[in-house]
Parts: C-alpha cells; structure tokens; sequence
C-alpha cells in the first residue's frame, strides 16, 4: 500500500514538472528576443554614431585645409607675471594689441582704348537732311535749329502755351471735317515754328490729311520733309510707313519695298518694324 501510494504522488507531481520546465522555456525565450531587440538598437545606435564621428571629421579636414590656405593667424600674447610676495593673485591677464595691416592689393587695369567705328553710309543718309540751301539744319531733339543773329528780344518770342493751343486746334480741324483748313494750318505752323517739340508731329499729321485727300504727291512730300528734317523725331518711324503706303498708290512698289525693309533693318523689334514685316510679307504674294 505505501509503495502504491508513493507512485501516486510520483505520478500527480510529473506534471507539474512538465508545466515548469515549458515555463522556464518561454521567458528564456522571451528574455532571448529582448536582448536580441535589444543589442539590434545598440547596433543601430553605434552605426549612427560611426556616421556623425566621420562627418566630424571631414569637417574638420575642410577646416584644417580652409586654416593652411588662409596661413597662420596672428595670436594675441597673454602676459602672464607671478604676484609678488604680500601681492593679491591677480587672475585678469594682460593683452597686448595686435594691429593688422590690410593686404595691399592693386586694382586692375582696365583699358580706356575705344575703337572708332565709322557708321554705314545707309545710317549716314538717314541723318543727313535733305534740305533746299538757307533752310535750317536738323537739331538732335526733334526739332529744327534755326540759327538767326537776329532774335532779338526773348519777350517777341511766342508764347509756348499758345502754340500748343493753336496746334491742338489744327488737328481738331483735320477731325472735324476741315481737312483742307486743317493741313494748311499745320504746315504753316511747321514752318513758322520749325523748334517747337510738335513741329514734326505737325507735319506728319498734315501729311496724313492730304492722304485723305487723295493727294498722295503732296503727301508724299510732306513725309519726305518730315524724315529729312526730323530723323530723331518720334513721328519719323509712322511717316515712313506712311511714305510707303504713298509710294504704293503712285505704283512705286520698289520704293516702298526699300522703305519698308529700311525700317525691319534699322529698327528691328519696335511697332513699325513688325507692320513693316507684315506688309513686305504682302507684297511678296
């Protein structure tokens, strides 16, 4: 009887040493995996460490290079002198000033030599007015300079602002329906005035009404005087596309042909120029 109940015991106790040892197995397993996971971070941890030790020390080649290109830098000196006996330390060192001369550098030379080129005899005709003898020259602004000893007194000159009334008007006349009253006016108001800053623009405008006239002689030599006698004026490139538009109606073709390709070559990339184009571009069809 005792022998069978120690059996029994032996057999009720097997299994709860079964159940430990698959215990002891799995938080072996478990303590296994962390310190897995966690030599992983170590690993990972010492990887990024090895990355930013190199970048430090590429940067410091880079600085090492930059200091031996530049050469050595002047170090301030500290004077440093023991304290005599009974003397307090004193712990504030004495610097000596260090000036730095700038480093003489001398500027370049530059070369003040302008080569003279002589302009193209096609931009030498367009400057040049063509004007009967006596008649005044041309003047950069767009106005004629009229050389008179005899000017006499500011006060006889007219007023400014009457003439710019009286030219407003004119070309109200042209609007209004008086157009022979109008081109009249204006051409007299250019020759009577050739310095005014709208002498040209009076004459362009006088051409343009003979045009609608149908008086396109005329006009054509209304545009001439005013390319002649204006070439800086701001109404010379209209009044040569006008011009052109007059030679075509008195079938000259080859004259507005050279006119229009004058100005695609002399003003390339304005208004003028690209309706200059578009009409070569007709006539060619």
């Amino acid at each position: 009887m005792l022998a069978r109940s120690v059996i029994f015991r032996l057999l009720a106790v097997a299994p709860l040493c079964v159940l430990g040892a698959c215990a002891s197995n799995a938080a072996s397993k478990e303590e296994v995996g962390a310190l897995r996971a966690e030599l992983r971070t170590l690993r990972d941890s010492q990887s990024r460490l090895l990355e930013r030790l190199e970048r430090m020390e590429a940067h410091a080649a880079v600085d090492r290079a930059r200091d031996s290109s530049s050469g050595p830098k002047p170090v301030a000196t500290v004077k440093v002198t023991a304290p005599e006996q009974g003397e307090p330390l004193s712990t504030t060192p004495e610097l000596s000033v260090v000036k730095l001369k700038p480093r003489f550098e001398p500027a370049p030379k530059l070369s003040t030599q302008v080569a003279v080129v002589e302009p193209e005899s096609e931009q030498v005709e367009m400057f040049i007015s063509a004007l009967p003898d006596g008649a005044p020259a041309a003047a950069p602004g767009g106005a004629t300079m009229v050389a008179s000893r005899e000017e006499g007194d500011p006060a006889d000159q007219p007023d400014p602002d009457v003439l710019d009334a009286d030219y407003d008007k004119f070309v109200s006349m042209l609007r209004t329906g008086n157009v022979e009253g109008g081109v009249e006016r204006l051409r007299r108001f250019s020759d009577e005035n050739p310095r005014h800053p709208r002498a040209d623009n009076a004459l362009y405008f006088s051409g343009l009404g003979q045009m609608g006239l149908n008086d396109f002689k005329a006009a054509a030599k209304s545009f001439e005087r005013l390319i002649a006698s204006y070439p800086a004026g701001d109404a010379v490139l209209d009044g040569m596309l006008r011009l052109a538009e007059c030679r075509m109606r008195l079938n000259q073709a080859a004259d507005a042909r050279a006119l229009y390709t004058r100005v695609v070559t002399q003003f390339p990339g304005t208004a003028a120029a690209t309706q200059a184009e578009q009409r070569l571009a007709a006539l060619r069809q």
